[in-house]
């Protein structure tokens, strides 16, 4: 029989609106030319299947190699749920087919169908599922779409393809004659135009699922709720999608630390974690050493304060005073201890070392003057006063000196840099920020390497005091890049790692980044913090620190290999007893955003590539810029969430 070919051209369809014709004819083929068992679509030749028949037992993932396929094959999956009523309806007249069947047999005296027998068995299994509430049925249907350049090449295309699926024990069998409803069917529209449906219990088409990493914990597939959680990546092995949320219902904590050697693609993983977390609504604050966060915060509308910039300032001696709902301004009893006890932090990171026993006594009483001298005492109705800043504190380590405490003169002459001396810029009178808003970045890269520590510690002092406020509750991340700045000193790494361990408390997550791995794992507190971190992420690392990051997370031979050899961008997640090996992936206007490459920078200069283009795609993607709201109240600002 003579198969019947219908052309349809794109200069005969109506005219579309001038502002829709661009983006329409960029998903539009020139032409459609339909055949019996494959069509002609512009330049392409393709070929649709409907999958028929499935084998019986199958394990979680088992359709992976689907999309390992080398080809171009599209696979679309439909699944309508059954009520319960209806189930059961179906179910109670397969089992009767089947038990008046294996009566008519023994009746008559012959042998028994394995496959009947096997059937029976499964419908019993299955009936006994839905009664108990322990599953649900679906109706789903598995089409596939090959794609090749001539009609020769879909012959051999579709000869490898069908072979593929007889080794995954599926009947695929072409669409004859429906050759366009099966290509519609495979569109992501959600047409199901050819209707060959199978009915799958919950078990069954969750591991049939191939969208999923099996080597993560896959979300409970009868929920309905909304999927949470970021894109990473693809799954390495399987080229599933590696999706993971961090703030999940099973989680221990939210913490994360990414490990990763320089030009691992650490920063940039970072980076496009975050931009995937603003679209859920999270609000972040990000410790910016290198100024690389400059175009993504520009982007999104978000708050960049540039520490060591003339007349930025944080001051230390601030108590967290929190403004509740109803506008009242209130503090935790204890703020002005816990406050002395972090100035004893904050002068030790400065001094560069540990403090002696009588200094620290001559610290402590000057701390309590300090407070007093401007009228700040244990009444907490005076907390709210003008905080006294380090010169203060200074001078009364001085006073000091004069009524014979020769360790405060010795401490006075240490902080004479920061206070009269080169590095006063930080710290020469009180507080000229207030960071607020859905991001926040805080940049070091104008501070001498020699605050870079300190800079650390007062921006994650600032974010914190934001995070444990108990009027304001959402999700939050605090991002510390290059966290070796502050690892390196005993004071730092030990506020890092209180804040790793009450983060969890206050709805907030900790992801530590850094390249230099020894030092974050040459310390009992480096390691205690990357033990507090459920989500451990590993990118290609130095054959010098191999031996000590595969003690660390008890690596095999085949990741100790793989950590060792790993492009750029690829990286081995870690989630409880789950690890998946991923290649993290961007779309272009997040690439532009989450780069550091100086070639990629250079060349976005010369063209002159402005970040109105990229606010422009954040508007495309819905964001409307009202609903993510602030507490702040500034009307220049822009805020962003999810339409």
């Amino acid at each position: 029989m003579a198969s019947r070919t219908r052309k349809t051209r794109g200069n005969h369809r109506p005219a579309a609106p001038a502002t829709a014709s661009s983006a329409a004819a960029a998903f539009t083929p020139d032409a459609l030319s339909v055949a019996a068992r494959h069509l002609e679509v512009g330049g392409e030749w393709v070929s649709s299947f409907a999958v028929v028949g499935f084998p019986r037992e199958v394990h979680p993932g088992w359709l992976a190699p689907l999309l390992t396929y080398p080809g171009r094959l599209d696979v679309s999956v439909h699944i309508e749920p059954i009520d319960p009523a209806t189930a059961a309806s179906r179910l109670k007249k397969q089992l009767a087919k089947l038990e008046a069947g294996r009566r008519h047999t023994a009746e008559h005296g012959r042998l028994f169908d394995p496959q009947v027998e096997a059937a029976t068995e499964d419908a019993y299994d299955l009936s006994s599922r839905v009664a108990r509430g322990e599953g649900k049925l679906f109706r789903v249907g598995l089409y596939l779409t090959i794609h090749a350049a001539t009609e020769k090449a879909l012959t051999d295309e579709v000869a490898a393809l069908r072979s593929l699926c007889a080794s995954l024990l599926l009947d695929a069998k072409h669409t004859t004659y429906r050759s366009l409803q099966g290509w519609v069917s495979t569109l992501p529209m959600g047409l199901d135009l050819i209707g060959m449906r199978r009915t799958f219990d919950t078990s069954a088409l969750a591991a049939a699922f191939p969208f999923t990493s099996p080597d993560l914990p896959a979300p409970d597939p009868t929920s309905v709720a909304a999927p949470s959680g970021v894109l990473y990546g693809y799954n390495v092995g399987s080229q599933g999608l590696v999706h993971w949320d961090r703030f999940g219902d099973g989680m221990h904590n939210h913490n994360s630390v990414i490990l990763g050697r320089s030009g691992a693609g650490k920063s940039y993983l970072v980076k496009l974690e975050l931009l995937r977390s603003l679209y859920r609504g999270i609000e972040i604050a990000v410790v910016d050493p290198e100024d690389e966060y400059a175009r993504l915060a520009a982007a999104v509308g978000g708050t960049y304060v540039h520490l060591g910039a003339r007349g930025v300032r944080l001051n230390p001696f601030d108590l967290p005073i929190h403004t509740r709902a109803d506008g009242r301004r209130t503090a935790p009893k204890d703020a002005l201890v816990r406050r002395s006890l972090f100035l004893h932090t904050v002068i030790a990171v400065l001094v560069g070392g540990e403090l002696e026993a009588a200094e620290r006594a001559a610290l402590d009483r000057a701390i309590a003057a300090t407070y007093q001298s401007v009228g700040i005492t244990a009444d907490a109705r005076t907390w709210t006063r003008p905080s006294p800043t380090l010169r203060v504190l200074r001078d009364q380590l001085a006073g000091a000196e004069q009524a014979g405490d020769r360790a405060a003169g010795e401490l006075a002459a240490r902080l004479h840099p920061f206070v009269e001396g080169a590095f006063k810029q930080l710290f020469d009178g009180p507080s000229s920020v207030n960071p607020e808003g859905h991001l926040v970045v805080f940049s070091l890269r104008d501070l001498p390497d020699e605050l870079k520590g300190i800079g650390t510690l007062l921006t994650l002092d600032a974010v914190w005091r934001r995070v444990s406020n108990p009027a304001i509750r959402r999700p939050r991340l605090v991002v510390v890049d290059e966290a070796w700045l502050l690892m390196k000193e005993k004071s730092g790494a030990e506020f890092l790692f209180r804040m790793a361990k009450a983060s969890r408390k206050h709805w907030a997550g900790l992801t530590v980044a850094t390249q230099d791995t020894a030092d974050v794992l040459g310390s009992d507190l480096g390691k205690a913090v990357v033990a507090n971190a459920a989500t451990q992420i590993l990118l290609r690392q130095a054959s010098q620190a191999i031996d000590e990051i595969s003690q660390t997370f008890d690596l095999s031979a085949g990741e100790r290999a793989f950590l060792l050899s790993a492009d750029r961008g690829q990286g081995l997640l870690s989630a409880g007893t789950q690890r998946v090996a991923f290649q993290s992936i961007a779309s272009p206007t997040e690439h532009y955003l989450v780069t550091s490459n100086p070639a990629e920078l250079a060349a976005y200069a010369n063209t002159a590539e402005p970040v109105d283009e990229a606010e422009a795609a954040f508007v495309d993607l819905g964001f409307d810029g009202d609903e993510f709201g602030s507490d702040s109240g500034d009307d220049d600002q822009v805020h962003l969430d999810a339409a």
